[in-house]
């Protein structure tokens, strides 16, 4: 009995408005004309059920006002669409709600908000993981109450006017202040769709050149994200409860395992990839300087920076470190003692001089500088 409707509900005027156009005629919404269409035919029938017309003239008006609430709630559904003056179909009612320009996902669920910006992502190889790359001008508006309340708080101005034109002259005091407040606030990015929860992450923001937002490449996949025009959104936690649950749960050095499947969604792909194997490769073409003796790592990486060796030429590097021996290098190829009982071994990849009592005086590794450039690269990434 409820599911039937008595009466036809209709929406406030504001949402179906008639605007006056230059002439004297009117643009009006669709809805409008279906309304008139169902109170003309209503009207109507009323008036033929008092002059008792036959009984078929009646059934026939009936069936004219069912489509005509028909074509109000879902123009098009049953029967014929009803166009307008254009021969446009008109927008009914599920029409003005239903898909994604509708009025559900357009006005409800997507909203415009403050404290938010938008732009296209470029990569930021040397940011950290946790970090993003973050345009100023962008960064200034963002942050300006921010920038506002520390200027008046340092007595650099009086009053908000006064720091607004001290932002649009871009005065450099303000770009130290931007520098202070950006420090300790970190803001959250977001790539549309968001499929699952690392589609939104916290960043620490680094103020840059240009207009595009940089990205820490390892965080791409996450995203699933690339560099071909891709568009992210910036929003900017405002309570300290949601800086601290940015900060703690959401920063993207703490988001290195999928939700779904437990594995790392943080791996090294494309330049990183081809980087690591060119570094680590072997090239029989490019061996100037091979052979050398080098004491230290930072000796071996100087000589390469000075042009004196190749990248892949292979070098004896002194290492009194641990060698892990996979067994491969155990044949000794040449073997010498000198009169005070020093023993100098040679190994297809090694190089070891003991004294009389077995005691390892000097260790030296054949290796490339690419790999020695490798190995300093991620001693000092995991020192940090």
């Amino acid at each position: 009995d409820w599911m039937v409707l008595d009466v036809i509900p209709v929406i406030p005027p504001d949402l179906r408005p008639m605007v006056q156009l230059d002439g004297g005629r009117f643009a009006t919404s669709d809805l409008n004309d279906l309304y008139r269409r169902v109170i003309n035919r209503n009207n109507r029938l009323a008036r033929l059920q008092e002059i008792l017309a036959p009984e078929i003239i009646v059934r026939n008006e009936k069936r004219m006002l069912q489509e005509a609430v028909d074509a109000l709630i879902d123009n098009g559904r049953r029967g014929r669409t009803v166009v307008g003056a254009n021969n446009r179909p008109l927008k009914s009612l599920s029409d003005i709600i239903e898909g994604k320009q509708g009025r559900f996902r357009q006005n409800l669920l997507g909203k415009r908000v403050d404290y938010s910006g938008r732009s296209v992502i470029v990569v930021g190889p040397k940011l950290k993981i946790h970090q993003c790359g973050l345009p100023r001008e962008m960064a200034i508006e963002l942050f300006q109450p921010f920038v506002i309340h520390r200027l008046i708080r340092q007595g650099l101005v009086n009053n908000i006017k006064a720091a607004k034109k001290l932002i649009q002259r871009n005065d450099p005091s303000v770009w130290d202040v931007l520098e202070e407040v950006i420090e300790s606030h970190p803001v959250m990015l977001n790539r549309a769709p968001t499929l699952h929860r690392l589609g939104i992450q916290a960043f620490e923001p680094i103020l840059v050149e240009g207009r595009a937002i940089q990205l820490h490449p390892l965080v791409c996949p996450a995203f699933n994200a690339d560099f071909d025009g891709d568009q992210m959104a910036v929003h900017v936690p405002l309570s300290l409860e949601s800086q601290a649950e940015a900060r703690l749960l959401m920063l993207a050095s703490n988001n290195i395992l999928s939700p779904a499947t437990g594995r790392p969604i943080i791996t090294p792909s494309q330049d990183m990839v081809l980087g690591c194997y060119y570094l680590t490769a072997e090239n029989p073409y490019q061996q100037k300087g091979a052979g050398r003796y080098f004491a230290s790592m930072a000796d071996a990486i100087m000589a390469f920076e000075q042009s004196q060796i190749d990248l892949h030429a292979e070098v004896w590097l002194r290492f009194d470190g641990i060698i892990e021996d996979d067994g491969d290098d155990d044949t000794v190829l040449e073997e010498t003692k000198s009169d005070d009982g020093v023993v100098t071994r040679l190994y297809h990849r090694r190089r070891i001089r003991e004294d009389a009592d077995g005691n390892i005086i000097s260790q030296y590794v054949k290796t490339t500088t690419g790999r020695i450039i490798y190995n300093k690269t991620i001693h000092e990434a995991l020192a940090t």
